[in-house]
């Protein structure tokens, strides 16, 4: 006869394991501040029709982040035919539709502008600004990502609903009702009948007559206001900046348009076809803010602060005391170590590539892989490629060459030019699995074009 496991052995087994799964899993994720996975979004504000998700604090993950502190990042997510109560915001927004289609209203003290967006736009609400937002699809539902850009508190924001009652608070009960009979010249039962009717939340349904009264007007073009331009540009109708058969990298620069300048801020979207790689490049001024919108991959970074921390835990040399003369006495000796950064992307993921951090992505599912991004100190910056036909060793002297590697300078060229693509090529995987030259030239030239079709239809 057969001894049956003891349970109560089975489940501290079980327990066991499940601990040292999510301590390897804290561990992995100290050693990776850069990546950020979907559920480290945090509900901010919920309603049956829709919600607004935002991601922790930068510097909560790691002092590293300090330099875009004052940044956070959230998603916006309406039902079909929702409509999102007006309010405004002391921060600096730039919404990227992602998915869906909808109307966004900007109410100023002496206008008022209205939108209609769809996918790949990219609209700047200006702090202060009321807007309110409607998800004019029946069936679809409306997805944006928002780079927000604080200006009371760095790193918090607040959204103030005028409208709404007791759900969401309209600012106005704050006030006492002296004070509000004053201010409308209305009796305070009126006023209490106003600001009190209101508990269904910050996105509440929409019948297909509202919704079509207050899209019927709205633009799809920007418009020039007081010598300022505003409304939205798509993204993906702009030529992109770079490309081959394996993905496209398609950018809105503060040079090129005045709705970024001043807040020093681009846009982007990058695909990179099924089994394709983006080369390893660094971006010389800019730390980028990237957000998995399909597909899966993963990415590889140098990070020279996190090699120079465990290089410290490797000598023993953790204590705080110290540490930053250490750190200057490293780099005057010329003791650099880099640290491989690496993870996997999944759909909602947020990645940080910290400015002058090289870096490469890889799409690794049966699918293209597809990110949107925010530039943060965007001005002037450029990418600087450390590989393939484009790369920075072209514009190198052979002897220079020669001295920095210690090798002869032909030898060194005939490695540095060995790749005779550029940009995206075909990922490793991919090399694996269909050889490095001949059929990937066919497969990939395919995709390119398909994938063309894709983002602009």
């Amino acid at each position: 006869m057969a001894l049956l496991p003891n349970p109560k052995l089975l489940f501290l087994l079980f327990f066991l394991i499940l601990s040292i799964f999510l301590a390897c899993q804290c561990d992995e994720e100290e050693k990776n501040p850069y990546l950020f996975e979907s559920h480290r979004f945090k509900c901010l504000l919920k309603s049956k029709h829709g919600k607004i998700r935002v991601l922790e604090k930068f510097t909560e993950r790691s002092e590293l982040l300090r330099g875009i502190d004052k940044y956070r990042i959230g998603v916006l997510e309406l039902e079909p035919q929702s409509f999102m109560l007006p309010h405004h915001c002391d921060a600096e927004v730039i919404l990227l539709i992602v998915r869906g289609r909808g109307t966004i209203s900007i109410a100023e003290q002496d206008e008022k502008n209205s939108f209609n967006l769809e996918y790949g736009d990219v609209i700047r609400v200006s702090a202060g600004s009321t807007f309110y937002f409607i998800n004019r699809d029946n069936k679809e539902r409306v997805f944006a990502y928002g780079l927000v850009n604080t200006v009371n508190i760095p790193g918090q924001f607040q959204e103030y609903f005028s409208a709404g009652g007791e759900n969401p608070e309209s600012i106005y009960r704050a006030f006492s009702s002296d004070i509000l009979e004053t201010a409308f010249n209305t009796p305070r039962d009126r006023l209490e009948r106003l600001f009190g009717q209101q508990k269904q939340g910050i996105v509440i349904k929409a019948s297909e007559e509202q919704i079509r009264a207050i899209s019927e007007h709205a633009s799809r073009s920007t418009k020039q206001t007081k010598g300022e331009t505003q409304g939205p540009f798509n993204l993906l109708k702009e030529r992109p900046q770079f490309s081959s058969r394996f993905g496209q990298f398609i950018e809105a620069s503060p040079e090129r348009f005045e709705q970024l300048r001043d807040l020093d801020t681009a846009a982007a979207f990058m695909n990179i076809n099924q089994g394709g790689m983006i080369l390893p490049f660094y971006n010389t001024r800019s730390t980028r803010v990237a957000m998995v919108v399909e597909g899966t991959g993963r990415f590889e970074m140098a990070c020279p602060h996190l090699g120079r921390q465990s290089q410290r835990q490797r000598e023993g040399q953790g204590s705080r005391g110290g540490r930053r003369e250490r750190d200057q006495e490293e780099q005057e000796e010329g003791n650099v170590h880099y640290q491989k950064v690496r993870g996997n992307l999944n759909v909602g993921d947020i990645l940080v590539v910290p400015a002058g951090h090289p870096v490469t992505i890889i799409a690794t599912g049966g699918s293209n892989l597809r990110i949107v991004g925010f530039g943060i100190n965007a001005h002037n910056n450029r990418k600087n490629f450390l590989a393939g036909q484009q790369s920075i060793w072209k514009n190198v002297e052979r002897e220079a060459k020669e001295l920095s590697f210690n090798l002869p300078g032909r030898e060194v060229e005939q490695i540095l030019q060995k790749q005779d693509q550029s940009y995206f090529v075909a990922g490793p995987e991919h090399r694996q699995q269909h050889g490095e030259r001949g059929e990937e030239g066919r497969r990939g030239e395919q995709q390119f074009l398909s994938s063309i079709l894709d983002f602009v239809v």
